[in-house]
This record gives C-alpha cells, structure tokens and sequence, in this order.
C-alpha cells in the first residue's frame, strides 16, 4: 500500500448512523437542552458555581471523545483494520512498516492530521504541529520515523465519517515483540483511560501464553474488551484457529471475536459490495462498536449529567422552598432557620478533614501505597531468586541474552500485575469514597491511576556481563603456569637422587598441577561471572522497583488529589446551598407584607420552573462502577 492518504468517498456500509438509537441521541439532545436550561437559571439566582458545574457537564455531552485502542504484537494487522473501518489508508501498511507512535483516527467534516513533538528540552510542553494527511507515515512508521528520531509523542488524524461522528476514535498502538514484553506496559497502562480495547491477533496461529495473559490483565483494567481476528482471507483454515482460541476467551470470561478480513472490507467498499463487505466480517465488528462501545459510553455520559442535573436542581430548589416557606408560615421561622443552621454545620464539618469520607480516603490512600510497594517488592524478590537460580545451574556468560530476555519478561509481568491490582483497589476506594459522601449516589471523579506510560523508561537495561571464550593460547598460558611449579618442585627434590631438573617426574608433576591449576582457575572465574550476573540482576531489579514505585505512588497521589477536589467541590457546593437557605429564611422572615405577595409569585415561578425542569431530566439505567469510573 502506497504511503500516500487518499481519503475515499464514504461508502453506503459508513453512511449508516454511527449512534445505536433514535432514543439515544433524542436522550442526548434533550439532556444538553436541560443542561444549558438549568445552567441559565443557576446564573440568574447567582449560582455561578452550579453554572460552572453544568458548563464541564455540557462539554462532556457534546465531546464524549470515546477511545477505542487497538493492540496486538507487531504484523497482526493493527493499522490495516483501522484503515478499513474508515474506508481510508490513515495507517501506514507494509510488510516492512510498523507502527511506532500512537495514532488516533476520529471526526471532522474535513480531513486533517497533526502530530505532536516532544521539544530536545523535555522540561518544555510538547508542541502540537499541523501536517499534511499524505505525510502521515513519515512521522508514525519506522521507516518514515525510524527509532522515533523526530521525537514524535503521538500523532491524530480526522477525517469525514459517519462511524466516527458519535465521538469514536480509534487509536492504533505501537506494536510490541511479545505481549509480556516491557514495551507492553506502556500498552496495557494506556488501557485504563480507554472505553474499550481491540486485540487484534491473525489466523496463522491460536493465541499465544502472553495474548491470553494480556486479555486477563486487560479485563481487569478496561469495561469493554473484545478479540479481532484478521487476516482470514489469507489463511484458509481460520475457522480451526476461531474454534482454538474462542476455547481459550471462554476460559478468560465474556470476550467477543471477531473474524474478519480487512482486505475484503477495503475491496467491498471500492465496489460497493455488500454481499463481500459481509463475508469480511466487518458489519458484526461496525455493530459491536456502535452498540457496545459508543452506546455504552454514551449512557455512562448521560448518566453522570443526569447525576450533575438533580444535585443542581435540589440545591436551588431548597434555597428558594426555604425563603417561600419562610414567608408563607412565618411562625415556623425559627424552627426552619434552626433546621437550615443545624445542617450548615454539618455541612461545614462534612467538607473538613476530620469527615469521614476525607480520613477514608486518607487512610486508604496511605494504606493502598504501603500495600502496593510490598506486592512490587515481593513479586520482584521471587524473580531474582528464580533468576539466581538459573545463574547457578550452570555459565550465565554463553547464555546471558537468554537470561536478559526472560529477565524483561518476568519483571514486566510482575510490574504488569501490581499494576493492574493497584488500579483495582484505587477504584473501590474511589467507590467506597463515594458511597460514604452520598450513599452511593455521588458521581466518581476522574480516576487515570492506570496511566503509567513511561513507567519503566528511566531504567536501563542490564549490562552485558563480558563474557568471551578462551583462545587456545590464554589456555596454554595459564597450564604452562600452573604446570612451572609443579616442574620447578619435583625436579628439585629428584636431583637429589642425581636426576637433572627436567625428567619424567617432574614433567607428570608438571602436568598434573598444571591440570589442577588450570580447574581451579576456571572455577574462579565461573563463580566470578556468577556473582557478576547477580549483581547485575540486583541492581536492574533495584532500579525497576525504585522507578516502578516512585510512579505508581505519584498516581496513588493523583487519586486521592482527583477525588478530594471532587468531592470537597460538591460539599462546598452544599454548604453554599444551605448558606444561602438560611440566609433566604432570614430575610424572607423581615419581608414587610407588600412586599411579601409580590415575592411569593416570584418564589412560586421560580420552583414550578425548576419542577418542570426536574421532570424532564431523564431515568437511565445503572452501570457497572468500573464502567462509571472511566467517564
């Protein structure tokens, strides 16, 4: 496939609507109107903190931004697949070609592409830069970019279709050499920021113990996994391989596959063939991604504004009910000014840090970190007595790059699974939080503990242990030696008995100490490379667990800091609601009685509008709470 973009017509397969249902974008479109309705009266009343609040509520509705990432190792058929989703070669594909930079693919009206570039001072920010949409695979390929000279950090394209246009974009990942590789941390850490993930694995073989390894760590971080596999048309007996590995997802837990050829796919759409477009196996794929990714997403947005809505409906509600109250039975004043003052302290104590749910999330942050950096130490501790282990059985030096190589396999499973644990239990403390705030029903705050990109970047690789083999001379050397004194010593003591220096003893002593101390000298150095090769492992799984530890304790600290602000934002949020209920009360109860009438049926407008607000807010089903955390 040429490098250069040629952006096709869209075909009638792209044309269908990327949105599920009528119900859902009519759900959308009025949840949106509501939004900005409510906001606009939170302004007038003065509410400018609840008008902030529906302002980042309506960005989320009308931006949902829904990531999909798809992953694999290298030449499983990552950017072909894209390509043929969009109906556009964005991905650069070749059998020399690999992706190296993270590329998105979602929606404009018109095409486009940027990249962004990390500075040669990394103190500074990236730079976003425009480009030119032909000249994409110079920047995102190997051979355009090859070891990433240009320092690109990620690369976005947009382009005019119907199946990106409902917020879907579509990230094709670097490929890695081995899913249990160190490079595919990197991978597996961006999946926490995902609405789901694609493993895309070709018919030339069943899963691989690293690819089912990496499904289980995946399900554990992302709502929405499910299996691609490509390249059908190639291999005749890809329904075998189908059979094999949906044995191997029915072991994992519900995980869909999809068969699929995309170079079926790309063909129908040049022909407008829906009957070939079918047997590419792209409609059940297009379907899943509409259905369960966008329409699942798109709940999960609806379901946070449907949340922001009532809390801001209720809390203006109450400071207006409380003033009408107030005028209404002015002999309960008293009574309802208690009320309102007895729960602005409560209030006030719920957003200090002596609150219950502030000491939770303290305590559990400090316990999450000491938890966390004992699992990483004790997972890395089995791996360098397994890897000393093997250094004892035999010479590290012959076999050293095996030892290297499955070295940064087991450290990065390790580091993998720690990770993926970790991850876990920030969100159930996050949900935990959230039940003691409101009983469950506040919304959670961002939680990207998972976003570990870099995580191992600091830490150099082992060293090379210097191992060579022996030239016959250096052999002869330290036999000649070894074998000087034996000679010198025996031929001293036969010349007593009138034998010269050199005779047939001294040459078989010579010969004896020699082979001696030849052994002696191997088995020095043999006991040196081992202790070198230990050390060596030492000190790379010391650097691994400082780094490791550093990184993932700074994330820690990013969730407690995202759910502090979070919640402490809605508590000041309720204390200024209750503050000015009381304050409501206060000068409703001084109100002369002309005046009173005029601001009953101000009062009275004002709470029929927000009843008939709150009446249009719309009932969404529950879902799942790791699905909520990702909104």
């Amino acid at each position: 496939m040429s490098d250069a973009v040629a952006v096709k017509k869209p075909s009638r397969e792209d044309a269908e609507p990327a949105v599920p249902s009528a119900v859902e974008r009519s759900t959308s479109k009025t949840l949106v109107t509501i939004v900005d309705n409510v906001g606009q009266f939170a302004s007038s009343t003065g509410r400018a903190d609840l008008a902030r609040r529906l302002d980042h509520t309506h960005e989320r509705l009308q931006d949902p931004n829904v990531r999909v990432i798809v992953v694999g190792e290298f030449k499983q058929g990552k950017s072909k697949l894209i390509n043929a989703l969009v109906n556009a070669p964005v991905c650069p594909v070749d059998d020399d070609v690999a992706t190296s930079v993270p590329t998105s693919v979602g929606y404009a009206a018109t095409p486009d592409a940027w990249v962004t570039l990390q500075s040669a001072n990394e103190s500074e920010a990236p730079v976003r830069q425009q480009i030119a949409l032909e000249d994409i695979a110079q920047f995102v390929s190997e051979r355009g970019n090859p070891a990433n000279e240009r320092r690109v950090v990620a690369a976005e394209v947009v382009l005019p279709r119907e199946l990106l246009k409902g917020g879907l974009r579509l990230v094709d990942s670097p490929g890695v050499g081995g899913l249990d590789s160190t490079n595919a941390l990197a991978t597996l850490a961006a999946l926490s920021s995902a609405h789901a993930v694609l493993l895309v694995s070709d018919a030339s073989q069943e899963y691989t113990e690293p690819e089912v390894q990496f499904l289980k760590h995946a399900m554990r971080v992302s709502p929405n996994v499910a299996a691609v596999l490509a390249k059908t048309d190639m291999y005749p007996q890809w329904r075998d391989i189908e059979r094999i590995d949906r044995a191997h997802l029915g072991d994992i837990g519900d995980v869909p596959i999809f068969a699929v050829s995309s170079d079926l796919r790309l063909i129908a759409a040049e022909e407008q063939d829906r009957e070939l477009n079918s047997e590419s196996g792209f409609p059940a794929l297009v379907a899943h991604l509409r259905q369960e990714v966008l329409g699942r997403a798109e709940i999960i947005h609806a379901r946070s504004a449907v949340h922001d809505l009532v809390s801001v409906v209720e809390q203006l509600k109450m400071s207006l009910t409380s003033e009408l109250e107030a005028i209404l039975h002015p002999e309960d004043t008293p009574r309802l000014i208690a009320q309102l003052e007895d729960a602005k302290a409560r209030a006030d104590d719920f957003r200090g840090r002596s609150s219950k749910w502030q000491i939770t999330l303290n305590d559990g942050v400090a316990d999450l970190i000491s938890d966390m950096e004992h699992d990483l130490r004790d997972r890395l501790r089995k791996v360098q007595r397994e890897a000393e282990d093997a250094i004892d059985e035999g010479d590290p030096g012959p076999i050293w790059d095996q030892i290297t190589e499955w070295l940064d396999q087991r450290v990065s499973a390790a580091v993998s699974e720690t990770f993926v644990w970790t991850d876990e239990r920030s969100r159930w403390l996050s949900e935990e939080v959230a039940e003691l705030f409101s009983e469950g029903e506040a919304g959670l705050p961002l939680i990207d503990v998972g976003d570990t990109e870099g995580v191992l970047d600091p830490v150099e690789g082992l060293s090379d242990l210097g191992h060579r083999q022996m030239g016959a001379a250096e052999k002869i050397f330290i036999g000649v030696r070894g074998s000087y004194g034996g000679v010198l010593m025996v031929g001293l003591a036969t010349g007593l008995i009138g034998l010269t220096l050199i005779n047939p003893l001294s040459l078989l002593a010579g010969v004896l100490v020699g082979r001696r101390a030849y052994r002696e000298d191997m088995s020095s150095r043999l006991s040196r490379r081992r202790f070198e090769a230990k050390s060596l492992v030492r000190k790379y799984l010391d650097e691994v667990q400082f780094q490791v530890g550093k990184q993932l304790k700074d994330r820690l600290r990013l969730v407690q800091r995202a759910a502090r602000d979070h919640f402490g934002s809605m508590a000041d949020e309720i204390h200024r609601s209750l503050s000015d209920a009381v304050l409501a009360a206060k000068q409703a109860a001084g109100t002369y009685a002309g005046e009173s009438e005029k601001r009953v049926k101000e009062l009275n407008v004002q709470v029929q509008q927000l009843e008939a607000l709150r009446a249009r807010i719309p009932a969404l089903p529950p879902v799942r709470a790791v699905e909520a955390a990702k909104r």
